[in-house]
């Protein structure tokens, strides 16, 4: 007897293991479906398109592998494609997308081929009637095309924004809009989508902020298609200013003051700010005072109306061409005191006023997804290589303005959305001792985002430049302007997470400013969810990385704390001979101060460093703390001869062995690290999706134009319809209308009723077009009557009728 269990035991259920993939071809091209398929034999392979039995093509199985091949595809041939595969034990199935990209070069073979037919025949055709269908079809033959659409319409918030796109087609037609690439607007409380055969528009009542962006038509017939992408622009008056303004280079009668620009500029440029001071203190009851309304960027120095000894807020306002914002945060109360005084304004140890640095224009970007850019800036020399992509120096063409760019490799959505969260977050960080970014531009496979060239290079290569003097006082300044960097970011409780003397540049070759720079890997503390990382350079990253615990502010004042270290020493604190042993020294917080090299070095700046390279990041000194630490102040007045050179030497060889690292290399030994103490996730595939081929619609876009087919289904309908006509005996009768419909409807003509035979002398023509016609050559009296010309498809019948008079 036959054992069913061990049958059931043997026989496994068919499982595509690899699915079919979406494509696009272009027409007269092949399609090639592949999917691989494990499961018992025998195996009954079928094809479904759109849902129906695949009567077309080359269908085969053979390995595992089951294959569609159709050669020379038509558009017709677009549309779902269904694998199903089933054995005794169970069915699955794989579908997949395809779409052809429809061309334009069938029109004069199809014109040549028709006039060709006609004369091959004999016929006695009319001149008039021939040059009149020949006129037809080269008019008609043509996909449709774009033939009015604007580029960009801008309109107020609450206004109706009317998005327009004329077009000439061969009906039926079906239009459809898209918003920002992704999502098909549909019909709404505020939307609606007026589509006929001449024109398509799209109509927003109450535009609001969230209607602004990049809107595309994707305009279908039978024929072919076409697609036009303009810019909506949503104006308002800006948001205001994010966050506290924030005071800097405080002395007796003037600060600096600083901010960030709006989360949103109302979907016009910022054209400047208004800044507002109102006194404070004990029986201060005065309003707010306009102390500027042409501030042009997002710093400014108050140089007069400032008492000493007196209080004072700051609020600020932004402006663009709508209106003026509401005011921002208050600042913190500040006191025009001797004792606030900032020594970046006194006499330095050099014996020379320290550099003012000049207030920045900084600009809310927002990411153009219209230009390349290329269509802006010129690219110069390539100034980097890292694992997000490339930094190129560019030039602005307009205004010849020496940029940096950073072009991101984003074909994923996880690419993308670190890419434009760096971009987001660089708007949030508006201040003298940050990298600006200045714009960014989106394709379908890179993301740039254009900074602000630095030209002085790396701090510690500029340290070791010959021409340079090191001493502890000018370390002083570079920790300063680090600190207020980084203060500036945690007061809104973002974190950098990357902080290396490759991430602090100087300004110019000559002079001592210094900006932070790669936000890449910054991000924002939730305090409701807890942030743990994976990234970092062994070094400079903080034991809690390695541990894979919650980061914190603190977690970037331990890098501040070794980069401090090696500014002074030349060594780092926890260079092992390995990547793993480095990481290692990090998370048992094993460190100390080398005798010979803090042999010269003062006993505040080794306070300052123990007060940062703690293990518990609860006892580290946050930036305010380290701001006020004695180091910061100790040397406002030493002379400046007696203030004794450091030895580079150390520093030198630091750089050597930087040199040769990689970043991927730094990114393994953490993991390494953290598998050891099995605290980490298991590493993603390090294998990266092929390169597709470039294509001018988006994914979402390239479905949207597939499902346009759909919506041009609709009953024949004579759009010209049969005329009475009247002609002499012996010449040529010529009747024609127009019809529409799809799918195609079948053509029946009648002369009373009876059917229609093509002969020698009766021709029937049915173009692509929908240009019908019926031609009789030598027409005799009983020809005579009324003709009728019946179109009928899936959906319905239609029928028009006219009388020939033979006199």
């Amino acid at each position: 007897m036959k054992d069913r269990g061990s049958d059931r035991t043997r026989w496994e259920a068919p499982v595509f293991t690899q699915p079919l993939k979406d494509c696009s071809v272009d027409e007269g091209c092949d399609i090639r479906l592949r999917g691989v398929i494990t499961g018992s034999q025998p195996l009954c392979i079928s094809w479904l398109h759109n849902g129906e039995a695949v009567r077309f093509g080359h269908a085969s199985f053979q390995g595992g592998v089951a294959q569609l091949e159709v050669h020379d595809c038509l558009p017709e041939d677009a549309g779902a494609y269904t694998c199903v595969a089933e054995n005794k034990k169970g069915k699955t199935s794989s579908s997949a997308a395809v779409c052809v990209r429809e061309n334009i070069e069938l029109v004069e073979r199809t014109e040549n081929d028709l006039i060709g037919k006609m004369i091959s025949r004999d016929f006695n055709v009319s001149l008039k009637a021939l040059m009149s269908l020949k006129t037809v079809d080269i008019e008609q033959t043509l996909p449709v095309q774009i033939v009015d659409c604007p580029e960009r319409v801008e309109v107020q918030v609450g206004e109706r924004a009317e998005l327009q796109c004329a077009y000439r087609c061969s009906p039926p037609v079906a239009a459809c809009w898209i918003h920002n690439k992704q999502q098909v607007v549909a019909e709404g409380p505020r939307t609606r989508v007026e589509t006929s055969n001449k024109s398509s528009r799209l109509v927003i009542s109450e535009a609001c902020p969230e209607d602004a962006g990049s809107y595309t038509v994707l305009v279908r017939d039978c024929r072919g298609s076409a697609h036009h992408s303009l810019a909506l622009t949503v104006i308002d008056r800006p948001q205001p200013p994010a966050g506290r303004p924030f005071i800097s280079q405080l002395c007796l009668t003037s600060l600096v003051l600083s901010w960030s620009g709006p989360c949103y500029d109302g979907g016009s440029a910022v054209t400047g700010y208004v800044v507002e001071v109102k006194q404070v203190g004990p029986g201060k009851c005065g309003g707010w005072t306009e102390v500027t309304d042409r501030c042009k960027s997002t710093s400014y120095r108050v140089r007069s109306g400032l008492q000493t000894l007196q209080e004072y807020r700051f609020r600020v306002r932004a402006i663009n061409a709508v209106g003026i914002s509401q005011p921002s945060q208050e600042s913190d109360t500040v006191k025009m005191d001797s004792e606030t005084i900032n020594s970046d304004l006194i006499v330095s140890v050099l014996g020379e006023l320290q550099e003012e640095e000049d207030p920045q224009s900084y600009v809310h970007v927002t990411i153009n997804a219209i230009q390349n850019v290329t269509d802006q800036y010129n690219k110069l020399e390539k100034l980097g290589v890292g694992k997000f992509g490339q930094v190129f120096k560019m030039m602005h063409k307009e205004t010849n303005q020496v940029c940096a760019a950073k072009f991101y490799k984003a074909r994923t959505s996880k690419e993308k959305a670190a890419a434009r969260r760096e971009i987001e977050l660089m708007n949030c960080l508006h201040h003298p001792k940050l990298v600006r970014c200045l714009a960014a531009f989106e394709s379908r496979s890179e993301i740039v985002m254009v900074m602000e060239y630095i030209a002085g290079g790396e701090l510690f290569e500029h340290i070791v430049d010959d021409n340079f003097e090191h001493t502890e006082p000018t370390s002083v300044r570079y920790m300063k302007q680090i600190l207020e960097g980084i203060q500036y970011m945690h007061r809104q409780n973002i974190v950098h997470l990357d902080l290396k003397p490759e991430n602090i540049v100087c300004v110019n070759i000559t002079g001592t400013l210094v900006k932070i720079i790669d936000f890449g890997l910054a991000d924002k503390l939730d305090p409701k969810t807890p942030l743990k990382v994976m990234h970092g350079t062994p070094e400079f990253v903080a034991p809690e990385v390695i541990s894979f615990e919650p980061v914190a502010l603190a977690t970037d004042m331990w890098s501040i704390g070794v980069i401090c270290y090696i500014l002074l020493s030349g060594e780092s604190p926890f260079q092992g001979n390995t990547d793993a042993e480095t990481l290692a020294l990090v998370t048992a917080a094993a460190w100390e101060f080398d005798e010979e090299s803090f042999d010269e070095i003062t006993d505040l700046a080794k306070d300052f460093i123990s007060r940062l390279l703690k293990k518990d990041m609860r006892r580290r000194m946050s930036c305010e703390q380290a701001l006020a630490h004695p180091w910061m102040a100790a040397f406002t007045s030493v002379d400046p001869r007696s203030t004794k050179s450091l030895s580079k030497e150390k520093m030198k060889k630091f750089l050597a062995k930087q040199k040769w690292k990689k970043t991927g290399k730094a990114l393994l030994a953490l993991k390494r690290m953290t598998h050891l103490s099995s605290k980490a996730d298991s590493p993603e595939s390090p294998s990266s999706p092929p390169d597709r081929e470039k294509v001018a619609l988006s994914p979402e876009e390239e479905l949207a134009l597939l499902s346009l087919k759909e919506n041009l289904r609709c009953e024949p309908q004579f759009a010209t319809p049969l005329r009475d006509v009247a002609e002499p005996r012996g010449s040529t009768a010529h009747l024609s209308c127009n019809i529409i419909g799809y799918p195609d409807p079948e053509v029946l003509w009648h002369h009373d009723e009876d059917p229609i035979k093509e002969t020698l002398r009766v021709q029937i023509n049915y173009t692509e077009n929908g240009q019908c016609s019926l031609i009789i050559s030598n027409v005799q009296p009983e020809d005579s009557g009324v003709y009728s010309c019946k179109a009928t498809n899936s959906l319905g019948t239609a029928q028009s009728s006219a009388t020939l008079t033979i006199s």
